[in-house]
This record gives C-alpha cells, structure tokens and sequence, in this order.
C-alpha cells in the first residue's frame, strides 16, 4: 500500500489535476485503508477530468455500499453500468447490493441480465442458484448448477466448491460435503468477503454431522493451529481473529471463543464495513450459541437480523451452525421475520 501511495504522490507531484492518478488514490484508499471520506473527495477531484468514467461512479458505488448506503450506492452503479453496459462484474456488485438489502426479486433480475450478456459465467450461474437457498431455502438450483457442471465442464467445479460444500452442509449430505471438499482442492471454503474457513473446520463440521466427536475435535485442533498463523501474521485485523475464535467455541475454548469473537465486533463495527461487520456479529452469535450462552447468542442473532447484511432466511433455516438454538421461540420468531413473503 505504501509504494502505491509513493507511485500515486508522484504522478500527482508532475500532474496536479490528472483524474486518473486521483483515481488510483482513491482507490487506494477505500480497498486499502477503508477511508472512505477520504476517498470520496479524490473521487470529485477524479470527476472534473473524469466527468463521464465509469470507474468512478462504480468506486462512489462501493464505497457508498461499503458504508451501508446501499439504496444511494444503485443509481451509481446503475449509471456506471449504462457507460459500460456489458460489465458482468458490475452487474454483480449490483446484484450483491439487492442481496444486502434482501430485495432478492431484483437481485434475481440482476444475475439474469448479466447471464443474458455471459450465459457460461460459472461464478454469475451459481450466484443465482445461491439465491434460492438463501431467500427460500430451496437447494434445488444449487444441485442443478453442480450437475449440470459435473456432466459438461467437469474442470470448473472447484470454481463453486464452497457452494456446493454450502447446499450439502443446508442437506446434511456428508456424502456430497465430503465431495465438494475434495472438488476445492487447496482453496477454502464457507467463505463469505473477508471471512474464510479452512479445509480442516469444514472437515470437524462434517464429523460432527457423522457424530464422531473424536475426529471432529482433531479436526478442529488442526483448523487453529493453521488460523492462529494467519492471526499471527494479521494483528488487529478482525476476520481472521473471528474464525480463530468459532474455531474455538468448537473446541469448547468458551472464554478464548467469546474474548476472540467480542473483539472482532470491536475492531470491525457494521458501521465502518457493512459488509464485513455484519458477519462479525453473525458469527459471534454462532459461537456463543456453540459453548451454550443462549442470551448472548440471541442478543447478537436479533441485531444482525436487523442490519443490511448476509444474514438470510436459508441460511438460518438450513444451515446445522444454528442446530443449537433450534426450538427456541425466539430462534424462530428471528427465522419468521426473515422467510419470503
């Protein structure tokens, strides 16, 4: 980050005004440092030489989602799409917008016209089949996607690998989880934005589905030990410091678990990432449930059922992360608010 800035000052020292060196700077900013203000006002300097660009009416678009505005980040990023009306990437990030505001009608709408510009993009085909086990709870278009793969372009199925590994866990088809892992070859999976589980978590999650607590807890011992490092190597950094700690409300490591969790909300508030914050919260809900604080994990469940964010009605209606709260009037209360209506 810091020879980019260098890069960046030098450009600007030889070219005050140029929109494309404020640009990258601006860039830099919002991907680098999450300095949004900072960012938008490079992005009006940006503007005057680059008044019909794109890329900063997408970038105003991201940072605006980024900061939870996500009703005023889609005329940005529509605009952006109409100077540049065959981006699928934008039409993604479009999509992604509909979702954290849980307008999946137009989410859906979204991901058809950009598989209407690209019919074979991988990633746009399971995006959509995603949608419905997140808005409905239905694994079906999911299956058709990871079928429809196996049988015709079996050397993409590591590219949706963390899907499938998903709808499986939302099954309870360790078969079919086994499989996937397998499919993902060294990349991660149950990743969502900043947040990434190891191969061995998915492992211990599949042992406890098959009941084997033994193996579940070695599996679980391996997972820390390889996301201590990645801790290690991050300090202060809240994603990471909140899988170290669901890694350890699998292990019944309580304190470690709630210490580790609770400070990830505090590094990384909804407020300062609306992206990542939520899912902090998500997750810290899950662990307290895990080591058996109902209250606190029903605490944190309410408030991320109340923010723009990931939180769906699949999600808790499928997914055995939840299993604990299962049964409780208040888990299901949470559940209704969220079902299709």
């Amino acid at each position: 980050l810091g020879l980019a800035e260098a890069a960046i000052d030098g450009a600007l020292r030889l070219r005050p005004n140029a929109g494309e060196a404020h640009l990258a700077r601006a860039a830099n900013l919002y991907s680098g440092y999450l300095n949004y203000d900072e960012a938008l006002s490079e992005l009006e300097l940006a503007r005057k030489s680059l008044p019909n660009d794109c890329r900063v009416f997408e970038l105003v678009g991201l940072i605006d989602n980024r900061r939870g505005k996500f009703e005023e980040a889609l005329p940005e990023l529509e605009h952006a799409m109409e100077l540049d009306p065959r981006n699928v990437y934008r039409l993604e990030q479009i999509a992604q917008t509909y979702y954290y505001l849980r307008r999946y009608p137009e989410e859906r709408a979204t991901y058809d016209r950009a598989l209407a510009i690209d019919p074979n993009n991988v990633q746009i085909r399971i995006y959509r089949a995603d949608l419905d086990l997140n808005w409905k709870a239905d694994t079906r278009a999911v299956h058709e996607v990871i079928d429809s793969l196996r049988d015709n372009n079996p050397r993409a199925i590591h590219q949706v690998a963390d899907s499938w590994v998903g709808c499986a866990l939302a099954d309870r088809d360790v078969a079919a989880a086994r499989a996937a892992l397998l499919a993902a070859g060294e990349n991660t999976l149950v990743n969502e934005h900043a947040v990434h589980f190891n191969h061995w978590f998915v492992e211990g999650i599949i042992a406890r589905l098959e009941h084997d607590q033994q193996k579940a807890r070695a599996a679980f011992e391996s997972a820390r030990a390889e996301q201590e490092k990645i801790v290690q190597a991050q300090p202060g950094y809240a994603p990471p410091l909140c899988v170290l700690g669901v890694i350890d409300a699998a292990l019944g490591r309580k304190q470690e678990a709630l210490s580790e969790c609770r400070r990830a909300v505090e590094l990384l508030p909804a407020q300062k990432d609306a992206f990542n914050g939520p899912l902090m919260i998500q997750w810290f809900a899950i662990s307290a449930a895990w080591v058996g604080e109902k209250d606190l994990a029903f605490e944190q469940l309410a408030t991320a059922a109340h923010v723009p964010g990931a939180l769906t009605y699949g999600n808790l209606k499928l997914l055995p992360f939840w299993d604990p709260l299962r049964g409780d009037l208040r888990f299901e209360k949470i559940v209704a608010s969220l079902a299709p209506q």
